[in-house]
């Protein structure tokens, strides 16, 4: 894995390894990420990732947002309670020389409660597939105040996502087993 464009590009991430089964590591693909923000920064959704706010919820290795924080980013709130990824994350966040621009919660996404910090504008929503969490946590990072209004959700599932109301779905897009779903807050 590494950083695909930026200020960072071609840093090479921590290596997952064996990972945690248990925690369900599964980082995002150089080639799903790249997709990714290409659809993002493609013009259609204007320019979300320059200067965001970045929540990163089921974070892992934090390389959806650390991608964003080399392509402009502001900061990234990262939010994850596995063992392993807390430790994946942190050795990242280092490599990225990016402490003063990230903040690790070590939570369970989907029991955010209140936040004091300014909303996110971009959100980066990669749950464990198929379990339902994703629902759970974007419930919970609303209810909480981690989302802003207007706000740009990037969801990553094995399939289809239903978002909740006040929650516009805009595009979907499949790579393999991976679907991207990018929504909006209303």
């Amino acid at each position: 894995m590494r950083i695909i464009a930026g200020q960072h590009r071609g840093l090479t991430l921590a290596s997952v390894g064996k990972g945690d089964a248990a925690a369900h590591l599964r980082p995002t693909s150089d080639r799903v990420r790249e997709s990714l923000f290409s659809m993002l920064m493609g013009g259609r959704f204007g320019d979300p990732v320059t200067e965001a706010r970045v929540l990163d919820l089921f974070a892992g290795t934090g390389a959806l947002g650390l991608e964003a924080l080399s392509r402009g980013a502001a900061h990234v709130t990262f939010v994850d309670d596995g063992r392993v990824a807390g430790k994946l994350l942190r050795e990242n966040i280092a490599k990225c020389r990016a402490e003063g621009e990230t903040r690790v919660v070590t939570r369970n996404a989907t029991r955010l409660g209140e936040t004091a910090e300014e909303p996110a504008t971009l959100v980066f929503l990669d749950p464990p597939y198929g379990k339902k969490l994703g629902e759970k946590a974007l419930a919970a990072a609303l209810a909480g105040g981690w989302i802003a209004p207007g706000a740009t959700i990037v969801w990553e599932e094995n399939g289809p996502v239903a978002p909740p109301p006040g929650i516009q779905l805009r595009d979907t897009r499949r790579y393999g087993d991976t679907t991207i779903s990018i929504c909006e807050v209303q």
